[in-house]
């Protein structure tokens, strides 16, 4: 059986993904990322040259995860908005690796700005906005589908409820205030005129 390249490469960006959500980039060590491929420390420097190039391998690959996970809904915020919180609850090393990128490498990648600007723009077409109002409406919504796992659980949790349903009240509680931001910051979009409705 032959040497699998590909192979070896996933499972270095797999274990590098685990060491850079608990660690960040500097307490990462490539050691313990080859240790944990199965692989040699040898393979991290010939497939990506460097342990900063395999952090850069990692966001790129974990972050078009991440602005690809649920289907953008422009039209429907909230609901946009839950499917996200969904998805970063259901796997909160994408949300902590965000964290470290944000610490360790606050400037944004060609990658996370064009999709961001993307979806800005969608939003601004659906209202009939400007892209800025798009923009903060889109920053609103990534910042709500993140603060429960960006809260320390006895914070979000003052009454020591029952922690599925609470998380299930915060759901709801978040699409209601997501449906009165896109009230607030957008023009109320634009009903279709009966010949779009007849094509």
């Amino acid at each position: 059986m032959g040497y699998d390249s590909a192979a070896t490469r996933a499972r270095l960006l797999d274990a590098a993904f685990d060491e850079f959500v608990r660690v960040g980039l500097a307490g990462a060590r490539v050691d313990r990322i080859a240790t944990a491929a199965s692989a040699n420390k040898q393979a991290i420097y010939a497939y990506f040259g460097s342990k900063d190039a395999l952090f850069d391998a990692v966001l790129t690959d974990r972050l078009t995860v991440l602005a690809d996970m649920v289907p953008f809904t422009p039209g429907d915020l909230p609901g946009y908005t839950s499917a996200l919180f969904d998805a970063l609850t259901a796997d909160p090393g994408l949300l902590r690796l965000t964290q470290w990128k944000a610490l360790e490498r606050p400037g944004a990648s060609q990658l996370e700005r064009d999709a961001h600007v993307t979806k800005a723009a969608e939003i601004a077409e659906a209202y009939g906005a400007g892209l800025e109002a798009g923009m903060d409406v889109l920053m609103l919504v990534v910042v709500a589908a993140q603060a429960w796992a960006t809260t320390a659980p006895e914070i979000r949790n003052p009454d020591d409820a029952d922690e599925p349903a609470r998380l299930n009240r915060h759901r709801a509680a978040m699409a209601k205030a997501i449906e009165a931001t896109v009230g607030a910051l957008l023009p109320a979009p634009e009903a279709p005129t009966d010949r779009e409705l007849r094509i």
